[in-house]
C-alpha cells in the first residue's frame, strides 16, 4: 500500500459524507486507502462510511475509537494504516484528483520525512469586516494556510493536521502525536502538530511546506463569530502553557529557544514578561478603539484571551503542585478510629 489517508471525525456524519465523496475522485499513482475513525459519535457516521465503501474506487475502513481526543483518534488510525505515506485530513474537506501524487512528489523533491501544503478556504457567507488580518490568526482559528508559492523548510512554522502527510518510518521515530493536548469535544485544545513536530526535529527528521500540496476547507459559519475567536484564542493559551510546562517551549514563540523555567522570573507560575505583553495589549486595545479601528483592537483583544489562557493553566498547574494541606490532629485520629 503506498497511501493511507486519514480521517478522525465526531458527529459530522453528513460533511463527512461529502468529503468522502470527494476523495473518491482520487486518482494516485499507486494503491491507497481511506481509513475513517469514528471518535466515539453518537450520529451516523458508521452507517455513512459503510455506504460510501461499497462503490468506493479503494479499500474504505471504518475504525472506532472511544478515547476522547483527536490525537487518540489519528492514533488509532496511524496504527490501522497500511500505507508508507499517511495523509491526515479532516471531515470537511476537497481535494483535487491529483491529491496523493503531489505529496509523493513533494517528499520526493525534498527527500524529507513529512511534508504539508496549503489549505484553501470556502466560505459559508461574506467575510466579516473584523476578522483579523493576521495570517497566523486564520491558519489557528479557522485553519486557512498559505506560506506562499515556494517551498519552505519547516522549523519556525509549522503544517496544518488537515493536510499534512508524514513517512510511516517518522511515525516510528518520533512516535505518536500526545492526546493531553490535542482537540477534544468541549474544549479547543491544540498545539498536538506543533508538539509533534518539536519531536521529529529533536529525531533529526525534516519537513517541507510543498505549495502544490493543496485542499479545499469547508468554514463552518458557527466559527466566523467574535466569541468563537475568544474562545479559540482562550484554549490556545491553555494549550501552549502545557507546552511550556511540559518541554519549556515559549509561549508566544514555542518554535524559537526552549526557556530554562527557573531562569525566568515568574508571577503565580507565570513568566513576568508576560503581564507586561497584557498590559501593552490593554493600551493598544483601547487606543484603537478610540481611534475608530475596531479591527486592530479585536486583535489585541484577542491576545489576552490567549492570556487568560495561560494564567488559568498555570495557576491550575501550580496548585496541582502543592503539597497536600496538613491534616488536623483531631481529623486524623477520627479517620484512624
Amino acid at each position: 500500500m503506498k497511501f493511507s489517508v486519514l480521517i478522525a471525525t465526531f458527529n459530522r456524519a453528513a460533511v463527512l459524507a461529502e468529503t468522502l465523496e470527494s476523495l473518491a475522485g482520487l486518482r494516485p499513482d499507486g494503491p491507497w486507502e481511506v481509513v475513517v475513525v469514528d471518535n466515539n459519535s453518537s450520529d451516523g457516521t458508521r452507517q455513512v462510511v459503510e455506504t460510501a465503501a461499497r462503490t468506493f474506487p479503494a479499500p474504505l475502513r471504518y475504525v472506532f475509537e472511544p478515547e476522547p481526543g483527536r490525537s487518540a483518534a489519528l492514533n488509532s488510525g496511524f496504527r490501522a494504516a497500511r500505507g508508507e505515506i499517511i495523509a491526515t485530513t479532516d471531515d470537511d474537506v476537497r481535494v483535487g484528483a491529483d491529491w496523493l501524487d503531489r505529496i509523493a512528489a513533494g517528499f520526493e523533491a525534498h527527500g524529507c520525512d513529512y511534508v504539508g501544503g496549503r489549505v484553501l478556504p470556502i466560505w459559508p457567507c461574506a467575510v466579516p469586516a473584523w476578522l483579523p488580518a493576521r495570517k497566523e490568526a486564520l491558519c489557528g482559528v479557522i485553519a486557512v494556510l498559505d506560506y506562499g508559492p515556494a517551498p519552505v523548510r519547516y522549523g519556525d512554522r509549522v503544517p496544518l493536521g488537515v493536510n499534512m502527510a508524514i513517512r510511516r518510518e517518522a511515525l516510528r521515530r518520533a512516535g505518536d502525536f500526545d492526546n493531553r493536548i490535542g482537540r477534544k469535544a468541549g474544549t479547543l485544545l491544540g498545539q498536538e502538530v506543533r508538539e509533534w513536530c518539536v519531536r521529529a526535529h529533536a529525531a533529526g527528521l525534516v519537513g517541507y511546506y510543498v505549495p502544490d500540496v493543496v485542499v479545499q476547507h469547508l468554514i463552518p459559519a458557527d466559527r466566523l463569530t467574535k466569541r468563537y475567536f475568544r474562545r479559540w484564542y482562550y484554549w490556545r493559551g491553555v494549550s501552549r502553557a502545557i507546552l511550556y510546562a511540559n518541554c519549556g517551549l515559549d509561549m508566544e514563540n514555542p518554535e524559537g529557544r526552549a526557556h530554562d523555567a527557573a531562569a525566568v522570573r515568574h508571577v503565580a507560575g507565570v513568566p513576568r514578561y508576560l503581564f507586561r505583553t497584557a498590559l501593552v495589549n490593554v493600551k493598544e486595545a483601547v487606543a484603537a478603539r478610540l481611534g475608530g479601528d475596531a479591527a486592530g483592537s479585536f486583535d489585541r483583544e484577542l491576545w489576552l484571551c490567549f492570556f487568560a489562557g495561560i494564567v488559568r493553566q498555570r495557576w491550575r498547574d501550580r496548585r496541582a503542585a502543592l503539597p497536600a494541606p496538613p491534616q488536623h490532629a483531631s481529623a486524623a485520629a477520627t479517620q484512624n478510629a
